[in-house]
Parts: C-alpha cells; sequence; structure tokens
C-alpha cells in the first residue's frame, strides 16, 4: 500500500506560479511511474502531466504544455508539478497518482485506469 499526501494548492491569480508537491509513504515510490490529473467541478477527471520512475521521460496534456513541468526528487519520495501562468481554467482539485506496473510514458499515461494509488487532492483556485 501507497499513501500519497498532495500539497502546495492555494488561491492565487491569473498569471501567478504554484508549485505542488506530492509525498509518497514508502521508498519504492522510486520504482513507479507517477501522474498528475484535475478535475474541476461539474467536469470529468483529467489528466495532467506524467513522469516516469527515473525522470527520464514525460509526458503533458496540450492544455498545459509549456506551462506546466513535472519533476521528481526520489531520494525525497516526491513528485512535483511546478505551474506557471495559470489561468482561469486551470482551476481544479489536483490529484498525483502512481503506477507501479510501469508501461511506457506516452498517451496511455492519460488513462487514470492504469494507476493503482491516488492522493486525496489539494484545491487550486485561479482567480480573473
Amino acid at each position: 500500500q501507497v499513501q500519497l499526501v498532495e500539497s502546495g494548492g492555494g488561491l492565487v491569480q491569473a498569471g501567478d506560479s504554484l508549485r505542488l508537491s506530492c509525498a509518497a509513504s514508502r521508498r519504492t515510490f522510486s520504482a513507479y511511474h507517477m501522474g498528475w490529473f484535475r478535475q474541476a467541478p461539474g467536469k470529468e477527471r483529467e489528466f495532467v502531466a506524467a513522469i516516469s520512475w527515473t525522470a527520464g521521460n514525460t509526458y503533458y496534456a496540450d492544455s498545459v504544455k509549456g506551462r506546466f513541468a513535472i519533476s521528481r526528487d526520489n531520494a525525497k519520495n516526491t513528485v512535483y508539478l511546478q505551474m506557471n501562468s495559470l489561468k482561469p481554467e486551470d482551476t481544479a482539485v489536483y490529484y498525483c497518482a502512481a503506477d507501479t506496473a510501469r508501461a511506457g510514458i506516452g498517451t496511455a499515461s492519460m488513462n487514470g485506469r492504469r494507476y493503482d494509488y491516488w492522493g486525496q487532492g489539494t484545491q487550486v483556485t485561479v482567480s480573473s
């Protein structure tokens, strides 16, 4: 069992930046691919970004490409999501998730069913 705890959300203005963190409870975190998803009120959960267990490969949703950056520090059992140039449409609850099967990083990363463990989420609100 892996517990994931997100932090770093908050209320910001359009154009601001935030960095989300997701801390894992087990050192085996370093062996998992990790992803970030988000869910806005009244909408379905959507993929944001994914990173391989080595941090050598990343993949982003088109809506955040060039603005968001996913990274990880395996020594700290933590994955990050740096969010720049935030827009009101980025408002959502952000979740991190762990993929223990470690299939390839790419379009398949967008499928939430591939992830085995999920955090509780952290709220990000961007005002215009």
